[in-house]
């Protein structure tokens, strides 16, 4: 069984199909297929169901991922292992929520390359149910998502505490005034795609004015959910921290929710049993003595 066949079949089962998983994985379409199609054969099962939206996977290839997902992490963290010599450096895959990645990471960056400019880190932005993944796979060696989360692979720290916040165009005035708007005539819900925590709240937020049929449209980018927010285009939820600090800050309203839909804690997950290197240590360690890790 081909290692890089398993870390394909894993790459088309988290992304869902075999376009968007040769764009991860840099190469083309053809090869993802033809390795998909060579563990099927070796297995002598298929793992995956094919349809006009992509790929699922079969009873087989639920069975097999959590196998493909521990082998190939455990490859890459040989080499690491192998490689570590108790100095920081190489390669480092951290992974961040939008949000926290505009606010919250420029100062913890620039310390650890100030301290361990030996690293190379990457950092990647995704939705929290992307990051888990992508942590679980071994591709992440950790990342910052939105709790809560309770996995028994991973190890969770929170690292910071966050206040969520209505955000909507200046002439929505109060949540009053949100709550008197019907599905019809209420805003649009702006939301990132689907797995954010986030939108996940905003839902629930918008469930309770009474429009759960509310419409929505997704965006990819912080500002071009802010900027269509004071555009007027609709609502959206997101951290204080966030909103605050932006430069379109007086064309937008901000509204406070009650604290059971407001707060929501940033955690920085790992996988339990991977080899905790020294670039990762080192990275902690920045987190740590930046004062924002907050014991769980």
């Amino acid at each position: 069984m081909e290692l890089t066949d398993l870390l394909t079949f894993s790459t088309v089962a988290r992304l869902g199909g075999v376009t968007r998983a040769a764009d991860e994985l840099n190469t083309v379409q053809s090869n993802v297929t033809q390795r998909v199609k060579a563990l099927e054969a070796e297995i002598g099962t298929a793992l995956f169901e094919r349809h006009s939206r992509g790929m699922t996977l079969t009873g087989a290839g639920r069975r097999l991922l959590p196998y493909a997902q521990r082998m190939a992490a455990l490859s890459r963290e040989a080499v690491l292992a192998a490689r570590d010599d108790g100095e920081p450096k190489g390669p480092l895959a951290i992974g961040s929520l939008e949000t926290t990645a505009a606010v919250r990471m420029p100062s913890l960056l620039a310390e650890f390359h100030r301290r361990f400019p030996a690293v190379r880190l990457t950092l990647r932005t995704a939705p929290t149910a992307e990051l888990v993944a992508l942590v679980l796979d071994g591709a992440l060696d950790g990342a910052f998502v939105a709790g809560p989360i309770d996995h028994a692979e991973l190890t969770a720290t929170t690292a910071f505490r966050e206040e969520l916040v209505l955000v909507t165009a200046r002439r929505w005035e109060s949540l009053a005034s949100l709550r008197a708007g019907t599905p019809e005539s209420g805003p649009t819900a702006l939301v990132f795609r689907s797995g954010c925590t986030y939108r996940q709240r905003l839902e629930q937020v918008l469930s309770e004015f009474g429009w759960p049929s509310a419409a929505r449209f997704e965006l990819g980018t912080l500002d071009g959910m802010i900027g269509c927010v004071a555009a007027g285009m609709g609502v959206t939820l997101l951290p204080r921290a966030v909103v605050e600090g932006n430069g379109q800050n007086g064309n937008i309203r901000i509204h406070t929710l009650d604290a059971s839909l407001s707060q929501v804690d940033t955690l920085f997950i790992q996988r339990r049993s991977a080899h905790s290197y020294s670039a990762l240590r080192g990275f902690v360690c920045c987190l740590n003595a930046a004062g924002q890790a907050i014991a769980a």
